[in-house]
């Protein structure tokens, strides 16, 4: 069986992106240091899983897997206990949910941060 292990994203801050993840979902920062493309990246998420978030340092690489590319991201979907709880942190770093919905078998609400990553929060609980 597979299980998504990381996804990465360019960020303008990879430290300030990190932290604010880490204040919403009470994740920690896992690693942190100078990317193979130049630039600068925090793992931050559980033991088990992560964010990487990425910044490159000067002008993006033009080649397909630079990995400073926008192809089509939707949003990352992140999976919680407490839905209201996640989303009173959303509100209290200044973010705004929005979408909320009730549907068999959860609900859920999304957000955008600084950089316009969309996050789906969702819940079975």
């Amino acid at each position: 069986m597979a299980q998504l292990e990381h996804v990465n994203v360019t960020v303008s801050d990879p430290a300030k992106t990190a932290a604010l993840l880490g204040d919403i979902f009470g994740w920690h920062v896992r690693w942190s240091g100078p990317s193979k493309m130049g630039g600068n990246t925090v793992h931050v998420g559980t033991d088990d899983t992560y964010v990487a978030v990425y910044t490159y340092d000067g002008k993006p690489q033009s080649a397909p897997d630079a990995g400073v590319i926008k192809s089509g991201l939707n949003h990352i979907g992140v999976l919680v206990d407490d839905l209201d709880a996640v989303e009173a942190r959303v509100r209290a770093a200044g973010l705004a949910p929005f979408n909320h919905q009730d549907y068999e078998p959860g609900r859920r609400f999304y957000f955008l941060d600084g950089d316009g990553v969309e996050y789906e929060v969702v819940s079975y609980a």
